[in-house]
């Protein structure tokens, strides 16, 4: 594996550092900066991805009869990296970067030429149906239904966790089309317009007032089967190849480097440096050891792909070890800021303290 920059890669680096520059508002930059979650500010993602779609780097890997951008997984590995270090905030993943690689791979030549322009434009925002309510990340016991009739599918079931299914237009889900066979066998992928009749969606309120996550009802919901990806009860086998995207879009080497940054300036502001404790000293070299270690894995997945081979277990391993550094950094932040963490901010209780009075009122 080859580490080492070429020049052409350094000039694309620049150019990159030249557009962040020049593109990023203050309010893109407040956003990305702002991240609680995976998401950043729906609105701002929106705005990022219309600023990359005019400069022709949005539909990066896509074919260029799709306004695709041809980019080696290095020049993509270190746009992504830039665009953390320059706090953009992150584009919505569920149509560009999920998606679109399973129409380009599954999806029928009419699938491809009415929804994938749609998809760069912004014209259609979609969400991801998997999860449900007794089933979770186990996908293969999902209960939701798409039972044949005629030339539709009738769809009933709920889907939950469903990321902005309250700004988005449409949604692809995982439903079983088979109870005739083992589970895994019987899952087809479908796309579904949600504005058809019969599909209530209810937001879920965060404890800071914020909708993110929602609820998806359908009832008697019929779907055209020409809305269906690939072949019936290939979902399976989609669902594993859209996962490769969903975990390998995330630059986590970078997002932890910033977060080590912040550590290193909440240090530097104490008059007696928790640094000096050996025993917070070896968890922070720990850190920055670990650190590397999943940059090089990320390098790996880099290689992999300029091999043309898929990252299979890899995007997993990454996803997991990226989240667990990252919840590790903010712990060792925590306890270096020691007594400054408790704040007395009254202000952030009033939610709750609402929520406690609606919740008395419903028991009452």
């Amino acid at each position: 594996m080859d580490i080492s920059y070429t020049p052409e890669e350094v000039a694309f680096r620049e150019e990159v550092r030249h557009f962040l520059k020049q593109s990023l508002t203050p309010t893109m930059i407040n956003a990305g900066q702002r991240m609680t979650s995976i998401f950043s500010d729906f609105d701002a993602s929106l705005a990022w991805q219309e600023a990359l779609r005019v400069r022709g780097w949005l539909a990066v890997g896509w074919p260029s009869e799709y306004d695709g951008v041809s980019w080696t997984p290095t020049q993509q590995a270190i746009f992504t990296e830039e665009c953390r270090n320059a706090g953009a905030p992150v584009l919505l993943p569920f149509g560009v970067q999920m998606l679109a690689p399973i129409l380009l791979k599954y999806g029928s030549e009419e699938q491809k030429r009415s929804l994938l322009p749609r998809i760069l434009t912004g014209e259609d925002l979609w969400c991801q149906g998997y999860s449900e309510p007794n089933s979770g990340s186990d996908l293969a016991s999902l209960r939701t239904r798409a039972e044949a009739d005629g030339q539709d599918y009738v769809l009933n079931g709920s889907k939950i966790w469903t990321s902005f299914a309250h700004r988005s237009n449409k949604i692809f889900c995982l439903v079983r089309t088979d109870t005739n066979c083992k589970p895994q066998a019987g899952i087809s992928f479908l796309l579904v317009d949600l504005d058809s009749p019969g599909i209530a969606i209810r937001p879920i309120v965060s404890l800071d007032d914020e909708v993110e996550q929602c609820e998806v009802f359908f009832e008697d919901v019929r779907v055209p089967k020409t809305n269906l990806v690939g072949e019936e009860n290939q979902g399976w086998e989609i669902a594993k190849y859209l996962l490769q995207f969903e975990r390998g879009a995330y630059c986590y080497y970078a997002a932890i480097d910033k977060q080590l940054a912040r550590l290193d300036e909440v240090i530097s502001s104490q008059a007696l440096s928790v640094a000096d404790d050996p025993v917070f000293a070896h968890q922070l070299a720990e850190l920055e050891v670990d650190k590397l270690a999943l940059k090089y894995l990320e390098q790996r997945i880099n290689s992999s792909s300029a091999m043309k081979q898929p990252p299979l277990c890899l995007a997993s391993v990454v996803k997991v070890v990226g989240t667990e550094l990252s919840q590790q950094v903010d712990e060792l932040c925590l306890g270096a800021a020691g007594a400054y963490v408790a704040v007395k901010q009254n202000e952030v209780m009033h939610h709750l303290r609402r929520l406690r009075a609606d919740t008395a009122q419903h028991h009452c």
